[in-house]
């Protein structure tokens, strides 16, 4: 095995346990949240909770090289994704990039959207 191929999956070993200890954490406190399967080019994101009202919130995990743009366009391309393949509005699916903090649990990761996505502006 190549060391470039056992880096890869020592990334992915560690970007699951961040995205178990993310989904641990927020049932721990009683948010209903569940993890999404993944589909290759129509991924809809690593988690989902349940909102009151119908509403969702899709996360997207991250335990890498911390890179905003590229995450938040993957979490947009994911939410559209997540209400397509169930049928309902997008307006009642949000988006979020949670990015783990080196040394830090779950609590204190950061969270990433945008401001027109955080204050419910039309799209410009």
């Amino acid at each position: 095995m190549t060391t470039i191929t056992e880096r890869n999956r020592a990334n992915r070993r560690k970007g699951a346990a961040w995205e178990t200890e993310l989904l641990a954490g927020l049932r721990s406190v009683g948010e209903d949240a569940e993890r999404l399967r993944l589909t290759g080019a129509e991924d809809e994101g690593d988690l989902v909770v349940r909102e009151d009202g119908g509403l969702f919130t899709v996360i997207e995990t991250k335990n890498a090289r911390f890179e905003p743009g590229p995450f938040l366009d993957e979490a947009e391309r994911e939410r559209l994704n997540f209400a397509k393949h169930r049928g309902i509005d997008p307006h009642s699916v949000e988006s979020i990039v949670v990015v783990k903090r080196r040394g830090k649990g779950w609590r204190k990761a950061f969270v990433l959207t945008t401001v027109e996505a955080y204050f419910g502006l039309d799209a410009a």
